[in-house]
């Protein structure tokens, strides 16, 4: 029987702290360190986890010859350092998203887990969602035929953040489903935005992406957390079908629709267009926690040394994306091609 891969979670507040649930319920896992700059989350972490280490400081965690993989979950800015130190400290690393700030930052840390064969993984937890599974396998079966553009909209009321603005908070996310479901990376991106909340500091609440892919598809996201609608849907359009996948339905998360136009015969194109309206399916899923799949994931990649689904190279491809549209917001909205370099 193989034993658990000991883990140290770095940062334990937010969305950090699902990730020590997660790892901690797992029987893959063996929780060693929990660590964090803020008191009470250290003093929770202690009393829910009594068997992890509780530190200020992660250094005694990159120490310990026990710890194999270390989970990333602080502040956006800070990824690279940290898991810049932890691939250097010989461990397997997951970071949450984005991956860096910069392409520069997160080619540097592809390249150092690449060159000592360490896995780097990337929390784009929608990867693993059960509905996204069952989408990009009927793409993969040819059953939506020829994808052909996206849209994707991520709106809510709040969480305002301060140090990024709603593209690089949000729009990981659907930048990373694009890229999967599209089966590449974009070749230029443009953006437009706008400040409501924090006028001084210029961080954009809303926000409008257009990715463009090779052989003319295209991906449109909308972000914002100042909207009334909590909204987490992205529609793909084929050829042959379409399909919806909303996140915040209860019992509807991936809808096909049998619908498209058929293209035209020996009429002309206004005589032989024609729309096609078949039947609207539910697929039957098997609901599992994405997050906790994506957790057993990375464990798997740590005991297999199998590269997963979210690896580095495809957290870089998001990142160079991500990069693209703040290039593009400064330029009013033109389109900017992806910083150049492999990933």
């Amino acid at each position: 029987m193989t034993s658990p891969v000991a883990v140290a979670v770095i940062g334990a507040g937010g969305w950090g702290q699902n990730l020590v649930r997660n790892l901690s319920a797992s029987k893959d896992a063996s929780l060693r360190w929990v660590c964090d700059l803020s008191s009470r989350a250290r003093a929770d972490a202690s009393a829910a986890y009594p068997e992890a280490r509780c530190s200020e400081s992660y250094r005694g965690a990159l120490d310990d010859a026990a710890v194999e993989a270390v989970v990333v979950a602080t502040e956006a800015a800070s990824h690279h350092p940290i898991a810049r130190d932890a691939l250097l400290a010989g461990k397997d690393v997951f970071v949450e998203k984005p991956l860096a700030l910069s392409s520069a930052h997160a080619r540097d840390l592809c390249e150092l887990a690449e060159r000592d064969r360490r896995i780097l993984m990337v929390g784009h937890v929608l990867l693993y969602h059960p509905a996204v599974a069952a989408l990009r396998q009927l793409i993969d079966a040819g059953d939506l035929g020829d994808v052909m553009y996206l849209y994707a909209q991520r709106l809510n009321l709040g969480v305002v953040r301060r140090d990024e603005n709603a593209w690089w908070s949000l729009a990981p996310h659907d930048v990373a489903l694009a890229n999967h479901l599209l089966g590449d990376i974009p070749e230029a991106v443009s953006l437009t935005g706008a400040t409501f909340l924090q006028k001084r500091s210029e961080v954009q609440d809303v926000a409008f992406g257009t990715l463009r892919y090779p052989g003319g598809r295209v991906a449109h996201i909308h972000v914002s957390w100042l909207d009334p609608h909590k909204t987490r849907r992205l529609t793909l359009v084929g050829s042959s079908k379409m399909a919806v996948f909303d996140d915040a339905s209860a019992d509807q998360k991936l809808v096909l629709f049998d619908r498209g136009v058929e293209p035209p015969g020996s009429a002309s194109y206004e005589q032989g267009l024609r729309i096609r309206t078949g039947e609207i399916r539910i697929p039957a899923l098997r609901m599992q926690e994405p997050l906790r799949l994506e957790c057993a994931a990375f464990l798997q990649s740590v005991r297999s040394r199998r590269q997963p689904l979210a690896d580095g190279r495809s957290g870089l491809a998001v990142v160079r994306a991500l990069e693209a549209g703040a290039g593009s917001l400064k330029a009013g909205g033109t389109f900017v091609p992806l910083a150049e370099g492999p990933g």
